[in-house]
């Protein structure tokens, strides 16, 4: 196990994830197969001999997840061992000293507040002031947490979808006093790895986790209703929901092929379903009386002015020709149907 050794380290790894948890080590692993090292904080006070059986336990997900990345191609088996090695675990007691040189630091402690609370006031008595420090919490608002960080400017939350190492996607919310510097820092570091940064606003839920709580709902409701087999539901997730929003943004799409098709969509699933379920908020109601309803008026979600139609519809189609290619369903189609004989008729 690569423990984290403060005396032969001159300076400590300049990302602390705190807590030793699936959060934080997936963090690690992102920014370690990226070159970059990365010290974990175990934020619980254990023994000397649970700590050594977490240690054991950490170091065992760690061997297995980067060989698997290996065996799968992210990159070459040699190179396994080199990004283990950036990947540092410190206990509780060493926490002031790995928190001393931290650049940016994520929390990743269970989702309470007490937690929070007791975290983010430890993380800021050893850090520098200007270390930036970013709660990966899925469900609490920054602007409730800023009130236990001092200098306030440099936090912000951060939230990771699962697997950390793979998934592209991080969300920023920041609160009304995170400095824009501090936004930037955490962004350039975040695509320094591969990552895409998306910032909304500070509200419940994020981007992701509203848009899926309601997918995942409706998918169970389907089951419960009847609708369908929770086994073709899946088929019609993967191959045609997913498969889509893979190519095409969502906001997007309802551009592309017309507000007006939500719109009147949705009058009928409401009329037919549940209107509290499916009835179009304002914005839509509002975008299809106003004659906003995307590319065919060049106004939309989006805007399409001086946009060359032809190209774009182009690049959506190789974007999702793309997908395409990836679930090996790119069979070419027959140039002929017709006979070899010759015979048309």
């Amino acid at each position: 196990m690569a423990s984290y050794n403060m005396t032969a380290q001159t300076k400590p790894p300049a990302i602390v994830a705190i807590g030793a948890g699936r959060m934080g080590r997936g963090i690690a692993v992102a920014y370690a197969v990226r070159g970059q090292s990365v010290v974990i904080v175990d934020f619980k006070p254990r023994s000397a001999e649970q700590f050594q059986a977490l240690q054991n336990d950490i170091d065992q997900e760690l061997n297995t997840t980067l060989q698997q990345l290996a065996d799968l191609g992210m990159f070459s088996a040699d190179q396994a061992a080199q990004h283990r090695a950036r990947i540092s675990v410190v206990s509780l007691d060493q926490a002031a000293q790995a928190l001393a040189g931290a650049r940016i630091i994520y929390e990743g402690v269970p989702e309470t507040l007490d937690a929070k609370r007791d975290a983010l006031g430890r993380i800021c008595q050893a850090a520098p002031a200007d270390a930036i420090i970013a709660s990966t919490t899925s469900t609490m608002l920054a602007s409730d947490l800023a009130a236990m960080v001092t200098h306030p400017e440099r936090f912000m939350n951060a939230h990771w979808l699962n697997p950390a190492y793979i998934i592209p996607l991080v969300e920023i919310s920041a609160h009304d006093a995170t400095s824009a510097e501090a936004l930037d820092a955490l962004k350039n570091s975040l695509k320094a790895i591969g990552k895409v940064p998306v910032q909304c606003g500070c509200s419940p839920g994020f981007i992701v986790p509203r848009l899926q709580t309601l997918i995942m709902n409706e998918a169970a409701r389907m089951v419960e209703e009847g609708v369908a087999t929770a086994e073709e539901i899946d088929l019609a997730t993967r191959y045609g929901l997913g498969f889509r929003f893979a190519s095409i943004g969502v906001l997007e799409f309802i551009d592309y092929g017309g507000n007006d098709i939500l719109y009147h969509a949705s009058r009928y699933l409401a009329d037919n379903l549940d209107p509290t379920r499916y009835t179009a908020p304002d914005i839509v109601q509002r975008y299809m009386h106003e004659g906003k309803i995307g590319l065919r008026s060049a106004s939309g979600f989006l805007s399409y002015e001086g946009v060359d139609l032809n190209a774009y519809r182009r690049d959506v189609l190789a974007r999702t020709l793309g997908m395409l290619r990836h679930f090996g369903l790119d069979q070419s189609i027959p140039s002929t149907t017709v006979k070899e004989t010759g015979n048309e008729n």
